[in-house]
C-alpha cells in the first residue's frame, strides 16, 4: 500500500526562461507535487517525508538557472526521487508571469518519475 502526499501551489522564485531578460530577475514559479510513498507503519515523521525537506529540495533545484520549464520539472522530480524513498514523483511547474503574444494565465510542464 502507498500514500499520496500533495503540495500544491508551492511558490519558489527562480530565473528560468528562454530569453535573457528572464534570467536577470527572479520570477514566480508554482510547483504542484504529488509524492507517492510507502504507507507509514506508525505515526512518526521519519516514516514519511518532511514537507520542509521537500521544499528545500525544490529550492535547491530552482536555484540553478534553466531555459526550459520541462528540464526544470524533470530536475525536481529526479532530485525528489533521489532524496526520498518515493515510489513515484509527479511535478508540475507553472509559470504565471509568462509573456507571450497573446494573453495566457500560465504555462506549465509536467514530469513524472517512478521506481516501477
Amino acid at each position: 500500500m502507498t500514500v499520496l502526499v500533495e503540495l500544491m501551489g508551492l511558490e519558489i522564485p527562480g530565473r528560468h526562461g528562454a530569453t535573457p531578460e528572464e534570467h536577470e530577475r527572479d520570477q514566480r514559479f508554482l510547483y504542484d507535487l504529488e509524492l507517492e510513498l510507502p504507507e507509514p507503519r506508525g505515526d512518526r515523521l521519519e516514516e514519511t517525508v518532511d514537507y520542509r525537506d521537500v521544499v528545500g529540495v525544490v529550492r535547491e533545484v530552482s536555484a540553478t538557472e534553466r531555459q526550459l520549464l520541462e528540464t526544470l520539472a524533470v530536475a525536481v522530480a529526479e532530485a525528489l526521487m533521489e532524496r526520498f524513498p518515493l515510489e513515484r514523483a509527479r511535478v508540475r511547474v507553472r509559470k504565471p508571469e509568462v509573456r507571450l503574444d497573446a494573453p495566457v494565465e500560465w504555462t506549465a510542464a509536467i514530469a513524472e518519475r517512478s521506481r516501477r
